[in-house]
């Protein structure tokens, strides 16, 4: 697949993220990994995709480091796709997907929900800080900032924005 991160996103984590994980299929592909789909044809009969779209997808996320290619069968020989660590942890975020999905949608017309699996009982997933325990969707009080790789242009986005936000809360409103 043909990188279609910009110059200037190179070092952004989600213009990365989204290069490995942002594509339609391989996201649906990855949860139905996280429902326990191992198998070629389990994921092509689950999301009736092509052999030649599913066999890209699969060969991508082998090389990303999401799945690990294994042999289940030796004669013929088959393999079946298993998500790695990397892979899992990207749980969270197929999670906070969907649950933005049905957010949007009313009770009724949701066709999947997350729940407990002990209770049966619905969750609501939300985002966090681990150390605070404080909801992330505040975007007043959690903001990006350049990390400690960030070239001079990053540097200086955020430090604009830094400038801006600062003035923001600064100015008195009418």
């Amino acid at each position: 697949m043909a990188s279609r991160i910009r110059l200037e996103d190179r070092e952004c984590p989600l213009s990365t993220t989204v290069q490995h994980a942002g594509e339609w299929w391989t996201l649906l592909i990855l949860h139905d990994a996280f429902d326990g789909y191992t198998r070629f044809d389990q994921f092509q009969q689950s999301l009736n995709i092509s052999t030649s779209m599913l066999t890209a997808r699969l060969k991508t996320l082998v090389t990303d480091g999401l799945l690990e290619r294994r042999p289940y069968q030796t004669n013929p020989l088959r393999h079946e796709y298993v998500l790695t660590e990397r892979g899992r942890s990207l749980r969270p975020v197929i999670v906070a997907l969907a649950a933005w999905g049905n957010q949007h949608l009313a009770p009724e017309e949701r066709s999947m929900v997350l729940v407990d699996a002990a209770t049966g009982e619905e969750a609501e997933p939300v985002v966090v800080d681990a150390r605070t325990g404080r909801r992330l969707d505040d975007s007043d009080a959690f903001v990006f900032a350049a990390g400690p790789a960030a070239g001079p242009e990053m540097r200086a986005r955020y430090t604009e924005l830094g400038r801006d936000r600062h003035e923001r809360a600064t100015t008195p409103r009418a």
